[in-house]
């Protein structure tokens, strides 16, 4: 297993460097999905969907697109429809997390307020909505809105989850499946059922997708005790500040003494816990072989999504579809 973390920031922009093009007709589409008459939604619309971010999902719906012969001049609009649910998704999960740092710089709604955030983030999803609906296919509108509901739910179930030290690894994973990992399914599905290819291969990169998608989210929640600001855009430890009791911290837990693990958890859920807490949990999960148990689990879903591209003939975009799956490990940020 390769480690991950394992390439530089410069090494993995060189590989994104291929999809150039791509994301280059991606930020054109998104750019007119801002046009509007109120200036204010113009504004932070530009800082939340402009503003960063590796538009990977967008590029799994085109790649799947054209994995499926398909390469109409559409592709790149309804590409857009998924990074726009995934920014309005974070403009909601920052109100929620009362978040004050994204990607590195300040928050939405820590410059705009909560209301503003909001609001925008319920116009990304419009505009998603009608853009899907411009396409007259009942079975994609179908996908975009289960997605939607979906990630609804797993935001809520993260919500209720705050704090819980007794959550488990199963209710994780259902949490990062519909919260995270359900919108890159539907992207790579989605690539199939505009195609119109057969119902297997539209089954094949939905599940492609899905276990890529919990793989991403893993290694996310990874960084979270071992990268820095500058890689990840956020402080580390950020999600356990916010009471997201995440995978590391619980294979963390059940090697932890029940003293031990009783006077941590009064002190956090309680609003006690010094930066000296911080630093002995962090400390913790780095040392008592979570991140690699954590880094394995990333792995094997990384493995099994693979597997789902075995139907599908060797190709270029095969190969390019198969290089990103590997790269949601492999990178360091």
């Amino acid at each position: 297993m390769r480690e991950i973390g394992k390439q530089t920031m410069q090494e993995e922009s060189t590989f994104l460097d291929q999809f150039a093009s791509q994301f280059s007709r991606i930020n054109r589409e998104l750019g007119k999905i801002l046009d509007t008459k109120v200036s204010l939604i113009e504004e932070v619309g530009s800082y939340s969907l402009l503003g960063g971010g590796k538009r990977l999902r967008p590029l799994f719906f085109i790649l799947s697109c054209q994995l499926c012969n398909y390469h109409e001049s559409d592709m790149y609009p309804l590409s857009a429809i998924f990074e726009c649910l995934h920014a309005a998704s974070l403009l909601h999960d920052d109100v929620v997390d009362n978040a004050s740092i994204r990607r590195g710089r300040s928050s939405a709604n820590r410059i705009w307020g909560n209301p503003v955030a909001v609001l925008v983030g319920d116009f990304l999803f419009s505009k998603s909505s009608r853009m899907a609906v411009e396409k007259k296919h009942i079975e994609f509108l179908k996908i975009l809105a289960d997605t939607a509901t979906r990630m609804t739910e797993g935001q809520m179930l993260e919500l209720t989850n705050t704090h819980n030290w007794n959550i488990t690894r199963r209710e994780y994973m259902g949490i990062i499946t519909s919260k995270t990992a359900c919108l890159i399914s539907a992207a790579c599905a989605s690539g199939g059922i505009v195609a119109r290819a057969k119902q297997a291969y539209v089954q094949s990169l939905k599940n492609f997708g899905l276990n890529m998608g919990i793989a991403f989210q893993i290694v996310d929640d990874v960084f979270d005790y071992t990268s820095t600001v500058e890689k990840t855009g956020k402080p580390i430890g950020s999600d356990l500040r916010e009471g997201k009791i995440t995978l590391p911290l619980i294979y963390t837990l059940t090697y932890l003494e029940k003293g031990e693990r009783g006077r941590l958890e009064h002190l956090f859920k309680n609003g006690n816990a010094s930066e000296k807490d911080y630093v002995r949990i962090t400390e913790l999960v780095q040392d008592n072989g979570a991140i690699n148990k954590c880094r394995k689990d990333a792995q094997d879903y990384v493995n099994l999504a693979g597997t789902y591209l075995s139907p599908f003939p060797d190709s270029p975009v095969k190969e390019s579809l198969l290089k990103l799956n590997q790269f949601i490990v492999d990178r360091s940020y």
